[in-house]
């Protein structure tokens, strides 16, 4: 509906308004979806790339609500034109390429990992929705024309699209952080583990060499044992002699 004055118009509900906005999205991935190898190449190895391609619909350019028969369809198309043995030219960029795409297409064939991935982007859109109604309430306070730049599709498009680039990243940094904690955590049980079979195997070594050398150890008691009885019977005899007798004076 035409605002007077010139003004744009407003699409009368958030419904129509998500509905344009995937109408749009879909014409432009009709458009996209027709890019020549290298196009796509460069697409799935611009800068940043790692992060746009956390999202696999982003990468595969297809609808969230798309069929399973669909996304097989739209793999086999986009892994051949990306594929390095069409692309001998740039084979090593064509294969990092055919990976983002073969993992994006794994990624979906889980429908525990698509139900997550499209989760995310219906909290993208949930999150724009809810910070359009915010900004037109203050406007609304404040007496102005309750109008935002997302009202227009492209923006709104925009919009989700940065939001939903956003939360992917912020749950892959979660992600790699839980990684590192982890794989700090088995590093040291690995460690701790080292060092109890270390210790196990020192004490099992005294432990032989204390068992090795018992007989050794043994004798040299007894011998230290027969010297010691030796010494004091010798002592003892020495007390043992008889004192001098002297002499009677004669009178």
């Amino acid at each position: 509906m035409a605002a007077a004055g010139g003004e744009r118009s407003v699409p009368s509900s958030s419904d129509e308004l998500f509905q344009s906005f995937y109408t749009e999205v879909k014409q432009i991935e009709k458009r996209d979806s027709v890019l020549t190898s290298k196009q796509q190449i460069d697409r799935l190895l611009r800068p940043g790339a790692s992060y746009f391609n956390l999202n696999p619909f982003e990468v595969l350019q297809i609808d969230p609500e798309a069929t399973d028969e669909e996304l097989k369809k739209r793999f086999r198309a986009l892994s051949i034109l990306v594929h390095p043995d069409k692309n001998q030219d740039d084979p090593e960029r064509a294969q990092l390429a055919f990976e983002a795409v073969d993992k994006a297409y794994k990624l979906l064939l889980d429908a525990e990992q698509k139900k997550r991935a499209v989760d995310v982007i219906n909290a993208g859109k949930e999150y724009v929705e809810h910070m359009m109604k915010e900004k037109k309430k203050q406007l609304k306070k404040e007496g102005k024309t309750v109008y935002v730049e997302e009202d227009d599709p492209e923006m709104f498009r925009q919009a989700v699209y940065k939001q939903t680039m956003k939360l992917f990243a912020e749950l892959e940094i979660k992600r790699k952080e839980r990684e590192a904690k982890d794989m700090h955590e088995r590093k040291r049980a690995r460690e701790e583990e080292i060092e109890t079979a270390e210790k196990a195997k020192r004490d099992r070594e005294w432990q032989k060499n204390f068992e090795e050398t018992r007989d050794g150890r043994v004798d040299s008691w007894r011998t230290f044992q027969a010297k010691g009885k030796t010494k004091k019977e010798k002592k003892n005899r020495s007390f043992l002699k008889p004192p001098k007798v002297k002499m009677e004076q004669r009178e």
